[in-house]
C-alpha cells in the first residue's frame, strides 16, 4: 500500500513573499560628477553648464540613475539639481547617492505599493535566497510594513524558516 505524499508546506497556511517579485527591471547607471571637475577638485559653473548643455542625455533613457561625486570636492547643491532636470525626461528614476542608495530607493518605492491589510493575521515567510540582488534595506522595509499586521514573520524558505516576529 502506497502512502499518499502530503505537502505540509501547502497546508501550513504560510504566505510566501519573494522580494525578487518587487525588483524593478531596468539598467542601473552611476553618474559621477568627479569626471566633470576642474583638476578633479573644483566645479566651475561655466564649464559644468557647458557640459550639461552639450551632453546627450538620451543615453539615460529608461535607466535608473544614481548621481554622486566620489571625489573629495565641494559640489554645490544646484549642480545635482541641474543634472536631475537634464536626466529626468529620459530616466525611469534618479537618486542622489551610490548604487546601494539607488537600490534602497527603488525597493522602498516598489514596496510602498503593498497593501498591509493583505497580510493581516497571516504567517508571512520572506524568501531569502534568489538570483537578483535584493538589498538588506528591502528586507527591513518589508518587515516594517508587515510587523503591525502579520501574525508572524519568518525568513527563509517555507520548509526551513528562521522566526523573526510572532504575535502572542
Amino acid at each position: 500500500m502506497e502512502k499518499e505524499i502530503i505537502n505540509r508546506v501547502d497546508q501550513s497556511g504560510l504566505t510566501e513573499i519573494n522580494l525578487e517579485d518587487f525588483y524593478p527591471k531596468g539598467e542601473r547607471v552611476l553618474l559621477d560628477i568627479k569626471d566633470h571637475l576642474f583638476q578633479g577638485l573644483i566645479l566651475k559653473e561655466k564649464d559644468f553648464r557647458e557640459f550639461v548643455k552639450k551632453e546627450d542625455w538620451n543615453k539615460y533613457k529608461d535607466k535608473f540613475v544614481a548621481i554622486i561625486c566620489s571625489a573629495d570636492a565641494v559640489v554645490p547643491t544646484w549642480a545635482y539639481m541641474l543634472l536631475s532636470t537634464s536626466i529626468q525626461p529620459f530616466a525611469k528614476n534618479i537618486v542622489f547617492g551610490d548604487m546601494k542608495t539607488l537600490e534602497t530607493v527603488l525597493f522602498t518605492q516598489a514596496l510602498s505599493k503593498i497593501n498591509p491589510e493583505d497580510f493581516r493575521d497571516k504567517k508571512a515567510v520572506i524568501k531569502g535566497c534568489g538570483n537578483l540582488p535584493v538589498p538588506e534595506s528591502a528586507y527591513v522595509e518589508l518587515t516594517r510594513i508587515l510587523t503591525p499586521v502579520a501574525k508572524s514573520i519568518m525568513y527563509g524558505e517555507p520548509c526551513s524558516t528562521v522566526p523573526v516576529m510572532k504575535k502572542n
